[in-house]
């Protein structure tokens, strides 16, 4: 596949006027108000919250003191990242587009504390059946593709890096499913099926999550295999997809060992839509308090019992990550504070079981 402008955030930074003896100087965190200092500390060691990523320029001064542009804070904005006192976690979306080696997770590692967990996407070629009709697929666009769910490609391209260079700092393992055909899948039934092979054939350890993008593969059918295997379903806030707690009720999320969240948008805008009405993503710009509670209320939940929470949000979800997250960790420390008992967000909306 080819190389997409993720893969390049990497790469040496042009215009950038550094030169053998004066590098650019790394980016440093920002100032913290002694108030969101105190609401890190009041939140659970179990509940880890962060960003879908780490290199937006507009988070001067929410996340990093000085304005740098995006190839340098993706090469070395990861330390002040995760100094901030509410982040715990940052989704990793360059590992979609291609496998990375140990090397690059071992550096990532190193550049965070030791209970700081990265929630990590697997390589797209084995989610995807067939070849999006998209430029950068080249000459394989619409074509069948022979990695789709391949557990030995998974093991030895995806999972053996990964283990071996994050180590402790792994948190889950995302298997995210885009929009596809679901009749060139076979049907739900059948996808449930092939799913299930895969999942089992992979090596114990790592913390393997699923997250689709087709509710008609919501099924009791997939419910069945994440729960026979031991991996987590991931709870995704995007178009087309059913509230929170319908999923939560369909996935049986209650059930699995963790509770993994990922806010990305809103239902009714789509990545370039949202990108081009929130940028630069330094302010909230269509909040959106429903989905907001929906989260804390499913993070207390878990966290009451006993299971851990990795939720992550996209810049493109209100606005700016950075202060959702803010909005977020403020919500559950109320919630925490003040339990109320109320029936477990969920159950089936009429005629919407699948």
């Amino acid at each position: 596949m080819s190389a997409p402008p993720q893969l390049e955030l990497f790469a040496p930074t042009p215009g950038v006027a550094a030169g053998p003896d004066r590098p650019p100087e790394p980016p440093a965190p920002a100032p913290v108000e002694e108030a969101l200092r105190e609401l890190g500390g009041r939140l659970p060691a179990d509940l880890r919250l962060g960003t879908s990523s780490w290199s937006f320029p507009g988070w001067t001064g929410l996340v990093y003191a000085r304005e740098a542009d995006t190839e340098l804070l993706a090469r070395e904005g990861l330390p002040a990242y995760a100094r901030h006192p509410l982040f715990r976690t940052v989704g990793v979306d360059r590992t979609f587009y291609g496998p990375v080696n140990a090397d690059t997770f071992r550096g990532w590692a190193a550049a965070v504390p030791g209970d700081f967990r990265f929630l990590v996407k697997a390589h797209e070629a084995l989610t995807l059946s067939r070849f999006p009709h998209h430029e950068r697929y080249g000459a394989r666009r619409g074509e069948e593709n022979p990695l789709f769910l391949d557990p030995a490609y998974a093991r030895d391209a995806v999972i053996a890096p990964l283990v071996e260079g994050l180590g402790d700092n792994a948190g889950p393992l995302v298997f995210q499913f885009p929009p596809q055909d679901v009749q060139a899948l076979g049907g739900p039934a059948a996808f449930a099926d092939r799913l299930h092979a895969f999942l089992a054939a992979l090596p114990a350890g790592p913390l393997y999550a699923v997250e689709l993008r087709n509710r008609e593969l919501i099924t009791t059918d997939v419910a069945d295999v994440l729960e026979d295997v031991g991996a987590i379903p991931v709870l995704a806030v995007w178009r087309h997809l059913p509230p929170l707690p319908q999923q939560a009720w369909r996935f049986r999320a209650r059930s699995a060992s963790a509770l993994v969240v990922r806010w990305m948008l809103p239902a009714d805008l789509g990545y370039e839509e949202a990108r081009e009405l929130y940028a630069p993503f330094d302010r909230l710009v269509a909040e959106d308090p429903a989905v907001r509670g929906d989260i804390a209320a499913l993070a207390v939940e878990a966290l009451a019992e006993g299971r851990p929470v990795y939720v992550t949000v996209n810049n493109k979800a209100e606005g700016s990550a950075p202060v959702s997250v803010e909005r977020l960790a403020a919500a559950v420390a109320e919630r925490l504070a003040s339990p109320v008992k109320v029936s477990p967000p969920g159950g089936p909306a009429s005629g919407d079981r699948t």
